[in-house]
């Protein structure tokens, strides 16, 4: 047991519902297109610009890495599910893979760039 989340009981069928699915996709899709896809159109609308010696690549990588949602996201599922045991482990076992999903793709995504000195 780790992080409060006893994987012996959670089922791969629970992991495909709905809700385990949209907590997955929420952290590993939706944060990274929401952060890119609006710092994309802050840029293109001339609001702001790429920071000095950064390019799309990392800020993109960045944006993935915005996926990691462990702490608060662990708050809010406790609170939305207190009435819902189904729900006790396979939320807390989905913000952990979406979280560790967008770890490890921020990660490749920013080790693939471009090498430049700090």
């Amino acid at each position: 047991v780790n992080a409060g989340v006893n994987i012996t009981e959670i089922s791969m069928e629970q992991m495909a519902g709905p809700v385990p699915l949209g907590i997955m996709m929420g952290l590993f899709i939706g944060k990274q297109l929401g952060v890119f896809g609006f710092s994309w159109l802050a840029i293109k609308l001339k609001i702001t610009s790429l920071p000095e010696g950064s390019n799309w690549l990392q800020l993109y990588g960045v944006s993935v890495l915005t996926g990691i949602g462990f702490t608060m996201s662990l708050f809010i599922a406790s609170l939305a599910f207190t009435d819902a045991k189904m729900f006790e482990y396979t939320d807390k076992l989905a913000i952990l893979i979406g979280s560790f999903a967008s770890g490890i793709l921020g990660y490749l995504v920013l080790r693939s760039g471009k090498k430049t000195p700090a």
